[in-house]
């Protein structure tokens, strides 16, 4: 198991545009592919376990796949079956996704992902797409990997989810483009976004009305993709809360997506009082430009909306809500228990292990700011609460047990953190 201890620094300054590429739009661009005529052009893809397993699968499924190491050409004739087991690694959105993309494919399929992926609820997906003709199957009734799926005829619905979840969507209106008439979709509020903007842009005949998309089943192939894989914000937001916790430092992101669903994060932390500018610089598929994030004072902020929008970044704000003035709250935050890892467990057992006071509740927690110390603690294999607390040890130095999970989806995580910091690593 590999560690990695890290030393306080003082004010610094990074301007950078080497963030790792978003790994959602990463994710749907390989398997989108495979749904177009031609081949699709995706430069800057994402090179970390996660999504390069999904590359994989796209090649098990029958495409081509040129890579000359900076543009990635996907051709598909269509999904065929695979003679190997699908294996999504530690992607929930990969085993998710794809059982969207193959309930309707001729053939059988088999997905699985490793320890971590086979413990996490997939119900939420087998459930809705299994009432609308999909032959779907695993363990607990479907509820778990390895999921076994068979490609069959898919019924128009009228769907309304509890839940707002980009995975759920977008399994759904992946289904939606093979089914035998128009689909709808409502969620409770609007979650990421990705999936609608992609496939429209791909010639889709989808409609995004407040929380409701209408999907029409697709008229043979879409057009390819000509896409260069923006920054992800999740990866940047790292970075940002570095910036905001240490004393005069200051960090400019270039080229990340500045699409609403995605930077809800950084409208937090600027809520709490941090020096945060946006600057548009295109908008194709995605509103892309470049985020500066200087230090100033934070102080407590409740957290209670658009939380689909910030999931993956509550790691990273529970540092920031920790080197703040006054109290924050997290509410209505269920969905983190169901992560990588029942983030909202792991984060008020590592906060108080660096001596911060915190409350757990079922939907959330409550973090009383004050002086992080240094400590040990663990990853729990969960790549964001790893990097989330080597960004702590920034402020008061830190050993973090269990780090090989930040490969997942920030390879050059320590690259960027070593023109920081040293960083020192132990087996």
């Amino acid at each position: 198991m590999k560690t990695c201890t890290i030393e306080p620094v003082t004010a610094f300054m990074l301007s950078t545009d080497a963030i790792a590429p978003d790994k959602s739009i990463s994710h749907r661009s390989a398997m989108f592919a495979m749904l177009a005529q031609g081949s699709s052009r995706i430069e800057n893809y994402l090179r970390a376990e996660d999504t390069m397993n999904t590359l994989e699968i796209v090649k098990h499924l029958g495409a081509t796949v040129e890579d000359d190491g900076n543009i990635i050409t996907i051709t598909s004739e269509g999904i065929s079956e695979s003679e190997s087991i699908l294996d999504c690694g530690n992607s929930g959105t990969g085993m998710r996704l794809f059982c969207g993309l193959l309930a309707s494919a001729t053939g059988h399929f088999v997905l699985t992902g490793d320890t971590y992926l086979r413990r996490r609820p997939m119900k939420r997906v087998t459930e809705p797409l299994r009432n609308i003709g999909a032959k779907l199957d695993g363990r607990e009734y479907g509820n778990l990997a390895p999921l076994s799926i068979r490609g069959a005829s898919l019924k128009a619905f009228e769907y309304e989810s509890m839940i707002a979840s980009a995975q759920v969507k977008s399994a759904m209106i992946l289904a939606a483009l093979s089914a035998d008439g128009t689909c709808t979709y409502r969620e409770p509020e609007l979650s990421r976004d990705h999936t609608e903007r992609m496939l429209r842009g791909m010639g889709a005949q989808l409609h995004v009305d407040g929380l409701v998309t209408t999907v029409e089943p697709m008229q043979g192939l879409l057009s390819p993709l000509d896409i260069r894989i923006p920054a992800d914000p999740s990866s940047a937001f790292f970075f940002a809360v570095a910036a905001a916790i240490i004393p005069g430092s200051d960090v400019t992101i270039e080229g990340v997506t500045l699409n609403k669903t995605r930077i809800e994060a950084f409208k937090v932390l600027e809520a709490m009082g941090a020096d945060i500018s946006y600057t548009l610089k295109e908008d194709r598929y995605e509103p892309i430009g470049d985020i500066q994030v200087r230090y100033a004072p934070l102080h407590g902020v409740v957290v209670e909306k658009n939380i689909s929008w910030l999931i993956d970044e509550l790691p990273a704000l529970s540092i920031a809500f920790a080197s703040a003035e006054g109290t924050s709250i997290v509410k209505n935050a269920e969905e983190l228990r169901v992560k990588e890892s029942d983030r909202i467990s792991t984060v008020v057992g590592n906060l108080r292990a660096c001596g911060i006071d915190v409350e757990e509740f079922s939907d959330g927690y409550c973090v009383t700011g004050g002086v992080l110390q240094r400590a040990c603690v663990s990853s729990y294999g969960d790549h964001r609460i790893a990097m989330s607390f080597i960004i702590a040890g920034l402020k008061c130095g830190m050993e973090v047990e269990d780090i090989a999970c930040i490969n997942t989806s920030f390879p050059n995580f320590f690259e960027l953190l070593n023109s920081i910091t040293g960083v020192m690593y132990a087996h």
